[in-house]
């Protein structure tokens, strides 16, 4: 199958490349163009996935560089957005135009190809703070930082054209996916790089719960969304069914290192009291209802595969700084 994958540089995205290799299929990664012609954490994968892979530089915002992208491919994985919450703060423009027109544009290039499946990929940030738990998909969508925003107006351009144009999408929606080569942007490598480095964790709000799920599980789900059939226009979440606080998973991470840090709250890694998401825990009936997909790796077994990584690569990353 000739597969195109957005974002094919980003965390989630080059597990999925590799997965996608792995398993036969002909990808095109597209990845955001720079002067370095860095492909981003594409460049860690191994030898003969990455030469297997072809790369394609551009902008999602670029609706002729989408559409070049997308001729000739049967499946489309749409996994580019810019995602931190911080930036969103500083740049919402940019956000907005990349999250919600890059979307657009991928929408418009599979309904002028042959594309059997568009795999759009959302956020549990769309949910905001939970109204109730687990939150399964019919839970209301809140806007609580401009990126969410901006992931809820493409969820619903996805929605929109399965509607209107009969195009075959189906949404994803993971939640806090975490594993080896993540940005420190993400909590569990911020917990781990300081405390492998340091004696002080500096964090955000420790109360606040989130569903952590690895990336392999993650993977799965996104395959499974693009071969199942019969489930267009679906959206399905991908998460654990449990929650952990940010206090109590920073102690977890302490103790699988045998770290005594301290942990501060840093008031510059606080979002706004409105803008907080206090709450995310995932229900999976669906995706187990749709998919057959469950997690098969619990907590206590994926952090230290990924603290092995974030150890033996800490030269990646910088402890000291607040990444935005």
């Amino acid at each position: 199958m000739k597969v195109l994958v957005t974002g094919a540089g980003g965390f989630i995205g080059s597990h999925l490349v590799e997965r996608l290799v792995r398993e036969g299929a002909e990808v095109a990664a597209f990845v955001r163009y720079n002067s370095r012609q860095d492909p981003g954490l594409l460049a860690l994968l191994p030898d003969d996935v990455r030469a297997a892979v072809e790369i394609i530089a551009g902008d999602l915002r670029d609706a002729d560089a989408v559409a070049g992208a997308a001729q000739g491919r049967e499946l489309i994985f749409h996994l580019g957005a810019l995602i931190a919450i911080p930036y969103s703060y500083l740049h919402p423009r940019e956000v907005v135009e990349t999250n919600v027109l890059g979307t657009l544009n991928v929408l418009m290039a599979a309904r002028g190809g042959d594309v059997h499946r568009v795999v759009h990929t959302s956020t549990s940030e769309v949910y905001g703070t939970a109204r109730y738990t687990p939150i399964d998909e019919a839970h209301p969508l809140q806007g609580q930082s401009p990126y969410s925003a901006s992931k809820i107006g493409a969820d619903k351009l996805v929605e929109s054209f399965h509607r209107a144009y009969g195009l075959p999408v189906v949404t994803v929606r993971p939640f806090n996916t975490y594993g080896p080569r993540q940005s420190t942007r993400a909590v569990i490598p911020t917990i781990i790089t300081q405390a492998l480095t340091g004696d002080v964790i500096r964090l955000g709000d420790l109360a606040a719960t989130r569903d952590f799920t690895f990336v392999a599980d993650t993977v799965e789900g996104f395959w499974r969304a693009a071969t199942t059939p019969g489930i267009e226009g679906a959206e399905i979440n991908v998460g654990t069914d449990s929650e952990i606080s940010i206090g109590d998973l920073a102690r977890l991470i302490c103790r699988l290192i045998g770290a005594e840090a301290r942990i501060e709250v840093d008031p510059q890694r606080l979002r706004p009291a409105a803008s907080e998401v206090r709450q995310l825990w995932a229900s999976q009936a669906r995706a187990r209802e749709l998919l057959g997909w469950a997690p098969s790796t619990r907590l206590e077994t994926g952090l230290p595969r990924t603290i092995d990584w974030f150890r033996a690569n800490l030269g990646r990353y910088r402890p000291d700084q607040y990444a935005v």
